[in-house]
């Protein structure tokens, strides 16, 4: 049974310990999307930080139809933000290809939130803090997150912990109901995470904590994209020469 109160308690601890050894004054900073993942992270900070030490980076590209959902979360915790707009960033680097260099439609999905994450760390950097990671298990497990992208970070809270799991921690940590169900997408390609993956998280989640499923078809897909995915949460292999 998951003890999400306990959960969230020791996730704080791990939090505080992390700044207390890796930036004793220094704030969480982490992109903003008005989904669970982030709406959660950004929750634990404040509980393990304050407020004041939790900044958000709100980042839409060009148009963002759920915007609003990402200011619910700040205007509620009561941080700190920036709003950054990255359209002519993603604009400016497509616009730089050369003449007959044609970008592929994955090379197009993945450039915004890797130019979301270098925007992030520029914002950190500047304020001397540490990015949050707000990948979940779910999402690791099949690789549903772009490298160099939502992947990276200083510090993850819910790498270990399903959708399902992080959905209870975001009610124990009191946040807007709306926030914790709202329906999950990569805001890219305008579908949801489900419509992508082909299978819902619940029935990822139950197989990734005990091994049961029942769509053979699903397991399949799921077992596939695992395997490999795997390297996006590997150290890049290196040449290993001694001196």
């Amino acid at each position: 049974m998951f003890d999400a109160k306990k959960v969230k308690n020791d996730c704080v601890n791990w939090i505080r310990d992390f700044f207390e050894a890796n930036g004793k004054d220094s704030p969480a900073v982490l992109g903003i999307s008005g989904g669970k993942d982030s709406s959660v992270v950004a929750a634990l900070c404040v509980e393990a930080l304050g407020k004041e030490r939790v900044v958000g980076v709100l980042m839409p590209c060009g148009e963002q139809s759920d915007i609003d959902m990402a200011q619910l979360l700040v205007d509620h915790l009561g941080i700190k933000h920036y709003i950054i707009n990255i359209k002519d960033a993603v604009e400016g680097v497509k616009n730089a290809m050369p003449d007959g260099f044609e970008l592929s439609k994955q090379s197009l999905i993945n450039l915004p939130p890797r130019i979301r994450m270098s925007t992030v760390y520029a914002v950190s950097q500047s304020l001397n803090g540490r990015v949050a990671n707000t990948c979940n298990l779910s999402e690791d497990w099949v690789g549903y997150s772009t490298r160099y992208g939502d992947s990276v970070g200083d510090f993850s809270p819910l790498s270990k912990l399903t959708v399902t799991e992080v959905k209870a921690i975001g009610r124990e940590l009191g946040l807007p109901e709306v926030l914790i169900d709202k329906v999950p997408s990569d805001g890219l390609t305008g579908k949801t995470d489900e419509d992508n993956l082909g299978f819902t998280y619940a029935v990822l989640d139950k197989y990734i904590r005990t091994g049961e499923i029942e769509d053979m078809d699903a397991k399949e897909k799921i077992d596939r994209l695992n395997k490999m995915n795997k390297f996006k949460l590997e150290i890049m292999p290196i040449f290993p020469y001694e001196a």
